[in-house]
C-alpha cells in the first residue's frame, strides 16, 4: 500500500507545471518531473547544484543542510541556470521527506522568473575599497593588504566587510568570484 501511495504521489507531481525535484541526502537528484527536465535538462544522478548560479551555491547548500538537520520547510531565492543558457531568478520551496526519524530526501519546487539578461546591478565601491578588492583578487591576506596600502589590519577588515556587503558575498572567495564575473578585477 505504501508503494502505491508513492507511485500516485509521483504521478501527481509529474503533472505539476512547475519544475519539481527529489534530492537524496547526498544532494543527488533522484527524480524530477517533465517541467524540470524541460527547464534544466536530465539531472538524474547529478548534483542539484549544477543548476544553481555559482554565487548562490553556498546559500542553497546552507538551506539543504538546514533540511538535513531538521528544518521542515525552507523558502528562498536563487539564480538558476537553464538548458537554453539563460539565467533566471527563482523562488525555491523545499520540504523534508522523512523515513522514520531521519531525513531520507528533500522535495523541492522551483518557480523560475523571467530570463535575466545577465546584467548584474552596478557595484558601488570607494577607490580604497576597489584597491582592497583588487588585492583580494590577487590572493592577498589582511596583513598583506595592510602593508601594501599602509593601513591598520582593522581598517582593512572594515574595507573587506564593505566590499563583501556591496557585492552581496559571504566570503572573500565568493567576493572575488563575483567580482571576476562582473569584470571588476584588473585582470579581467
Amino acid at each position: 500500500m505504501h508503494r502505491e501511495r508513492t507511485i500516485d504521489l509521483m504521478t501527481t507531481l509529474q503533472k505539476v507545471k512547475f519544475p519539481s525535484f527529489v534530492i537524496d541526502r547526498n544532494g543527488t537528484v533522484t527524480w524530477l518531473n517533465d517541467a524540470a527536465t524541460r527547464v534544466f535538462g536530465d539531472l538524474i544522478g547529478r548534483s542539484y547544484t549544477k543548476v544553481i548560479a555559482p554565487e548562490d551555491v553556498a546559500n542553497v547548500e546552507r538551506q539543504f543542510e538546514q533540511k538535513l538537520r531538521g528544518t521542515p520547510v525552507t523558502d528562498y531565492e536563487a539564480d538558476v541556470l537553464t538548458t537554453d543558457g539563460s539565467r533566471r531568478r527563482a523562488e525555491i520551496s523545499s520540504v523534508r521527506i522523512e523515513s522514520g526519524h531521519q531525513c531520507h530526501a528533500i522535495f523541492g519546487l522551483v518557480l523560475p522568473g523571467e530570463p535575466r539578461n545577465g546584467s548584474v546591478p552596478a557595484v558601488s565601491l570607494t577607490s580604497r575599497q576597489n584597491e582592497v578588492l583588487q588585492l583580494l583578487g590577487e590572493g592577498a591576506s589582511t596583513d598583506q593588504i595592510a602593508a601594501a596600502l599602509h593601513l591598520s589590519k582593522e581598517t582593512v577588515r572594515n574595507h573587506v566587510r564593505h566590499v563583501l556587503r556591496a557585492l552581496g558575498a559571504h566570503s572573500r572567495l565568493e567576493a572575488v568570484a563575483l567580482a571576476h564575473r562582473q569584470r571588476l578585477l584588473r585582470n579581467d
